[in-house]
């Protein structure tokens, strides 16, 4: 027989781990499931990288995130949300990849795997997904995508030094990792089907980038688009002119997705177009009772709509509910 919990909270990312903890002092039965480490998206983000927001929109649970500058490094929020869980003593499985989530007469049966292989299962009255996006990158669906010179996911830049690197896309961390190997050396190509840099590049990065580029530091092809990634080179349709860019490494930084499987799995509606979950924005209960989505998990391809400060809006709103639901009145 399966563990039976009162929760179930798949993902142990900010979200996932303000989850746990609102359900810990809450006198909630729970447990976070983790495919990889804890957050393991910030894990997967460039090694040197300063976050955009400042450090008190990052905290959860009411602990501080002292650092040595208003806006925390990757290290320093690595140490911190370890740190939360290990002074919440939080219940935390890592590397516990959940496959499947379905509704039973009593809640819900959860599956997955270990990174092992070991198989496990538990069932609980309420889940709740908070697994983010930062795991499914935007594919560009052309040839030579899945070669091993061609990454979806930046991680630094002395590598490579002195070597050609082409970057596709144009947004805020296209133009943070296009600057940080420039400044190492490495001599970049941008590639961006639109005719200028996103709009929503940050307004200190712009003006930076622009200058590489209006001097020739880096190179950029605007209104262009890739048709194949050779073993030397991006070929792109530039101006109705066919394009051969010689590259010896290739970041495809072109966003990320909410995958939906696990969702839809369970029953929970999804809008085909952008691939968001049915959902209450008051309770962020999706339309399987008990079931609930928190952060950018809920939300498709709309990532820009969530970011964990207002993420952390949705814990609140769902573990209210969930704790609602559990009152003697309710029961």
């Amino acid at each position: 027989m399966a563990l039976m919990l009162d929760l179930v909270i798949v993902g142990a990312g900010p979200i996932g781990i303000e989850a746990g903890i609102r359900a810990r002092r809450a006198g909630i039965t729970y447990l976070i499931l983790e495919q990889g480490s804890v957050v393991n998206a910030i894990v997967g983000y460039p090694t040197y990288m300063t976050f955009f927001t400042t450090s008190e929109r990052l905290e959860v649970g009411g602990h501080p995130l002292v650092t040595a500058t208003d806006k925390p490094t990757r290290k320093e929020a690595l140490d911190y949300y370890r740190k939360v869980v290990q002074n919440e003593g939080l219940a935390v499985r890592q590397h516990h990849r959940v496959s499947r989530l379905q509704r039973v007469p009593e809640g819900f049966e959860i599956m997955g795997h270990t990174d092992r292989g070991e198989a496990f299962a538990l069932r609980s009255r309420f889940a709740a997904v908070a697994t983010g996006y930062f795991d499914t990158p935007k594919l560009l669906g052309v040839p030579g995508e899945d070669r091993p010179t061609v990454s979806h996911y930046y991680s630094e830049a002395h590598p490579f030094y002195d070597r050609r690197v082409t970057i596709i896309g144009a947004g805020s961390s296209a133009a943070d990792a296009a600057l940080d190997l420039f400044k190492a050396g490495a001599k970049v190509t941008i590639i961006h089907r639109g005719e200028d840099f996103r709009h929503s590049l940050k307004y200190w990065i712009r003006p930076n980038l622009e200058n590489r580029v209006k001097e020739g530091s880096i190179r950029a092809h605007f209104g262009a688009r890739v048709l194949e990634i050779t073993e030397h080179a991006v070929v792109i349709e530039h101006r109705g002119e066919r394009l051969e860019v010689p590259t010896d490494q290739t970041f495809a930084l072109t966003g990320y997705y909410a995958e939906p499987t696990l969702l839809e799995g369970a029953g929970v509606g999804i809008d085909p177009a952008t691939l968001t979950a049915c959902h209450s924005e008051e309770t962020f209960e999706t339309n399987v009772p008990g079931l609930y989505v928190l952060g950018s998990a809920g939300y498709g391809t709309r990532t820009s709509d969530v970011f964990i400060e207002n993420g952390l809006v949705h814990v609140e709103r769902a573990l209210e509910d969930i704790r609602r639901k559990m009152s003697p009145v309710n029961a």
